[in-house]
């Protein structure tokens, strides 16, 4: 009881030692979440790996909202996406090479690089036996875990010359699948007890079906199951150094560690809900949504609920649409556009057509509410970004909620890895390190006898 207290009356300390006035920061210029004034994010480096477009620069220095576009060492995702589809082939692969090199691959190079990536797919015997044994309740803690452990299997763990970091990431990527398919099956088994299925990944398989079979078994999935995975992955593998994963990646590989370590450190910044968790969010509010509307056609009952959802009235009361607006896209998010295309697909394979076009009005309703709600600060154009659609393909194709914020790790990796070689060979390269200004007051120090 003592104990409890004494966390208690220093919990309570925090009221007081963590309080900062609002008009402090903008007294001392302070950018709250690295974020201007006009909502655009503080240059703090450069790449060449990805850009994330959303608004035209005017020559009179003011900003023009426009359709989103995402470029992969300057190519927009959407011609990688569309080629592939029309190629009838998966392109996670093409894209793993793209961002780690710079180019894109022929064929023979792409299919030895496709190759060399099924052959590293398999996890070490001592591997998977750390995840059967050690189990745990969160898969993304599971992977973090499991890929700090991996450093003590390699001998080269501390080399960060370019051929080590290559070969590291490689494996990490390739590894990434197996490691996140076999926590989720221990995790079933233990906390639910399901049988215990462990399947070893096939090399001549892509990414995509090797991570359904290996989770489902190849009876689980459908070529289009494949196909709507390979397209969430592609539009999930990099999004710019600003986001908070790969920043946290750029930051700890700033300092000389080494890969695992690195990496793991983007693991615990994707998992928070205001980043990777955010498609957990949305789907539960859609779930919420689905129940509470009865009329899933009446344009009149979804504007009012959404309008008692802003009003911090219903749902989770935090007067938040989830799945709704973007740091920096604002006419439309294009990896949303690029899902959501897929979605409909899918959702005709599957028998859903109802829910998908519920999901369709309840965007373009949201959409509208958000931007014409009363009392905003300002007017903003928004729109859904992919995390409005992901939860719903994801649940289409079988996958539990469990693997949706470690999908979205399976695929990022490959952004931390390429943003984690570049910060580590530019010319210019230092360690991270940005300034905080202390505003606490001067204390006098007491004697322990006097207190």
């Amino acid at each position: 009881m003592k104990e409890k207290f004494l966390v208690y009356k220093l919990s309570e300390t925090v009221k007081n030692t963590s309080k900062i006035q609002s008009q402090l920061f903008e007294k001392f210029n302070v950018k709250r979440g690295l974020r201007n004034a006009d909502h655009t994010g503080v240059l703090v480096g450069l790449t060449k790996i990805g850009d994330v477009l959303g608004y035209k620069h005017l020559d009179d220095g003011t900003l023009e909202p426009i359709p989103g576009k995402l470029l992969y060492r300057g190519i927009d995702i959407e011609n990688l996406v569309h080629n592939a589809q029309e190629e009838q082939r998966t392109g996670f692969e093409e894209t793993i090479y793209l961002l780690l090199s710079g180019r894109l691959p022929d064929a023979e190079e792409l299919s030895d690089f496709s190759r060399l990536l099924g052959e590293s797919m398999a996890l070490e015997k001592q591997t998977k036996i750390a995840i059967m044994e050690l189990e745990g309740h969160d898969i993304m803690n599971i992977l973090a875990r499991t890929v700090l452990e991996m450093y003590t299997y390699d001998s080269q763990a501390d080399d960060t010359s370019r051929d080590n970091l290559m070969r590291q990431s490689i494996d990490l990527i390739a590894k990434f699948p197996a490691i996140i398919a076999y926590a989720y099956n221990m995790l079933s088994h233990s906390a639910k007890g399901k049988s215990l299925h462990i399947r070893h990944p096939h090399e001549h398989f892509s990414i995509a079906e090797n991570f359904l079979y290996m989770m489902k078994g190849s009876d689980g999935y459908t070529e289009l199951d494949v196909r709507v995975l390979d397209l969430a992955m592609i539009i999930h593998a990099e999004h710019g150094g600003g986001n908070n994963s790969t920043f946290t990646v750029r930051v700890t590989s700033s300092t000389g560690t080494d890969t695992y370590s690195s990496i793991a450190a983007g693991i615990g910044s994707l998992k928070g809900p205001l980043h990777g968790g955010a498609n957990l969010q949305v789907g539960k509010m859609l779930k919420h949504l689905a129940e509470q509307i009865k009329n899933w056609t009446d344009v009149n009952e979804i504007d009012n609920y959404l309008q008692r959802i802003l009003n911090k009235e219903v749902f989770d009361k935090k007067g938040l649409i989830y799945g709704i607006g973007h740091a920096v896209y604002t006419v439309s998010d294009p990896r949303a556009v690029l899902l959501k295309e897929m979605a409909h697909e899918l959702a005709k394979e599957k028998g859903r057509e109802k829910e998908y076009n519920f999901l369709n009005l309840l965007e373009e309703r949201a959409i509208n509410a958000v931007v014409n709600r009363k009392n905003a600060r300002t007017k903003k154009l928004v729109c859904a970004n992919v995390d409005f659609y992901s939860g719903f393909v994801y649940d289409m194709i079988g996958l539990p909620r469990e693997v949706y914020t470690p999908l979205f790790a399976m695929s990022r990796i490959v952004g931390w890895c390429a943003h984690r070689i570049e910060e580590l060979n530019f010319d210019d390269r230092r360690i991270i390190r940005p300034a905080y200004k202390n505003i606490g007051e001067l204390m006098p120090f007491i004697p322990l006898k006097d207190r």
